[in-house]
């Protein structure tokens, strides 16, 4: 194979239809979802729009989409495509996705008219206490302390999803979607820009167990870089069991097996998964959210996702505070924008978390509720305090807000099949390169650090608390937005807390201001989630400094690395985009 570069772009300030995209660093002290050590930047891309009659995918790297692309062609459907899109993907971007971790998916069925959603998210083993991240005094542990090892791993959820929906979705041999991954872990692949930086900017905490060491560094102890070739045999020969024996292999045999031996036996952070927990682990389809904006409706996942009530929040406050008259791209607007989604954070924070286990509020989405948390809004001024409302609530319980910290390496793929059927699903290992514990060829993830570490406040407890069995709370926000009873566009983003600025935005500019889709993706972000406004660096953004700092804003540069895939039915036709951002692409026919 021939090295491929990916050409990286660091010039001009860009207006706001261009985006420039860098690293992103988060704040650790943003509990809403800020972060640390997040994984780095892929340099912009100039994407364009990618037109096509049939069917399309669209995805975050370029061989995962062509391994869809190919199963498209020769008849699959739409979850066929997520098959081999995914398994791809948790080779070549393993810092993202893969079988150790879980998954979000939004699910059109075309034949039937009919949206659902399955959830595929980890859960906390059966021996998990609200104390899991706490030390002997009951003070929570350093962010890093809880991640690396086998303590954050939650009972993965990826390959049970992927199974079972091929079993009742899927029109191609379970083995024929496993087989480009595993041609591609055998031949090997080049490592891209994104993944040698990640395993750059990563790799004190990649050398701390032997198997993750072996996998990202040379024989010279360098660590791997672009252009390097990788091959992934142990990767192959989990595919190969997984096309035998299906997902019993994971959940019931060796795969599974090994999987806890590795949990359990580390010396330095041991975890509590358990036999037990994979073999009870169980998909579970839940009735779809749908959020109304003008003549859509943006539907997607429940919780334990936080995702499309939020973006629904976000977007119904924005409309009830008039954002319409506003000048599009205006400090105004953004002043709007940026409090509705403290106002809607603030809810999270609150309410949202496993609701097979906490109560939530029927109300968050009610129009009264939401006219009622518009009416805080003061245009041009920043509010000086936002706290969580009080919507409808039958049977209502007092909780303290969440402590937890999100972190953004996740991935999303949007897909159509030439029958119509859509598939949105985020999937994700948590923290860059999950719990950087490596087994059969992939990586564990961390995704039980999406608890909060803090089980109680005040002395009331915390809805997103670790529980037995349980779900975290996740701001993964797949979305099809619908109009007029048809499928109108399908978007998603990695980005941790932030995927669901960078969804609610995307809408704003594309449904509100009439923006194109992929300029809609290309531009600069900025966003308000728990009092400081984040501004992307080395954009047009950065011209609002000043006008949100007088509105009374604390205003930070920042890089801000989203990872947008989408497709719009238009005119017949669908339209895919990507984000600049990284090396994903959309491909169709």
């Amino acid at each position: 194979m021939h090295k491929r570069r990916i050409k990286t772009v660091y010039r001009q300030l860009m207006s706001f239809a261009v985006v420039a995209l860098l690293p992103v660093w988060l704040n650790a002290s943003l509990v809403s979802g800020g972060g640390i050590a997040p994984e780095g930047s892929s340099g912009l891309t100039t994407k364009i729009e990618v037109v096509a009659e049939k069917f399309m995918v669209s995805a975050a790297n370029p061989l995962a989409v062509k391994a869809g692309f190919d199963v498209l062609k020769t008849g699959g459907s739409a979850i066929d495509a997520m098959v081999a899109v995914q398994t791809v993907l948790g080779l070549v971007e393993p810092q993202s996705s893969g079988l150790g971790g879980g998954a979000f998916l939004v699910y059109y069925d075309a034949e039937k008219k009919e949206l659902t959603t399955f959830d595929g998210r980890e859960t906390a083993p059966a021996a998990a206490t609200p104390e899991l991240f706490q030390d002997k005094n009951g003070k929570p542990l350093a962010f890093f302390d809880a991640v690396v090892g086998g303590r954050s791993v939650g009972t993965p959820g990826t390959v049970k999803l992927m199974s079972e929906l091929h079993a009742r979705y899927g029109k191609q041999p379970w083995p024929s979607l496993l087989k480009p991954a595993q041609e591609l872990a055998e031949s090997g692949f080049v490592v891209s820009q994104r993944l040698g930086s990640a395993i750059q900017q990563d790799k004190d905490r990649l050398l701390r167990y032997p198997d993750t060491r072996r996998y990202f560094f040379r024989e010279d102890g360098q660590p791997l870089a672009e252009g390097d070739v990788l091959k992934n045999p142990e990767y192959a020969r989990a595919l190969g069991l997984l096309a035998k024996q299906g997902a019993d292999a994971f959940y019931h045999g060796k795969i599974g097996a090994q999987i806890v031996k590795k949990v359990q036996e580390l010396e330095d952070n041991p975890g509590l998964l358990s036999h037990v927990d994979l073999a009870s682990y169980r998909i579970k389809e839940r009735p779809v959210v749908c959020a109304p904006y003008r003549q859509y409706s943006v539907c997607g996942m429940g919780p334990p996702s936080s995702g499309t009530l939020t973006v629904g929040q976000i977007l119904g406050i924005s409309v009830q505070a008039d954002l319409g008259s506003l000048q599009k791209e205006s400090p105004e607007a953004w002043q709007v924008i940026g409090d509705a989604t403290r106002l809607a954070f603030a809810d999270r924070n609150r309410y949202m978390a496993d609701t097979d286990y906490v109560p939530m509020p029927q109300g968050l989405l009610d129009q009264k509720y939401l006219a009622e948390r518009a009416g805080l809004i003061s245009k041009g001024k920043a509010l000086e305090q936002v706290h969580a409302g009080q919507p409808d609530w039958d049977n209502a319980v007092t909780q303290a807000d969440d402590q937890s910290i999100e972190l953004p390496s996740t991935t999303h793929i949007s897909i159509v099949d030439k029958n119509g059927n859509i598939v949105s699903m985020t999937s994700t290992i948590e923290n860059g390169f999950g719990s950087r514990v490596m087994t059969n060829g992939f990586l564990l993830n961390n995704e039980l650090t999406d608890f909060s570490f803090v089980s109680h406040k005040n002395g009331y407890p915390v809805a997103n608390r670790v529980e037995p069995g349980k779900r975290p709370r996740s701001s993964m926000a797949p979305v099809i937005v619908m109009k007029n009873d048809q499928p109108y566009l399908v978007l998603g983003s990695p980005g941790g807390a932030r995927i669901i600025s960078y969804v609610a935005n995307t809408l704003i500019r594309h449904l509100e201001w009439g923006i194109s889709v992929q300029a809609a993706i290309d531009a600069p972000h900025l966003q308000n989630r728990s009092g400081t406004y984040e501004l992307e660096a080395g954009t047009g953004a950065e011209a609002l400094q000043v006008p949100l700092e007088k509105m009374g804003y604390q205003v930070r540069i920042m890089d801000l690395n989203s990872g947008l895939q989408a497709i719009q039915f238009r005119d017949g036709r669908l339209v895919g985009a990507s984000d600049p951002r990284r090396e994903g692409t959309a491909m169709g026919d």
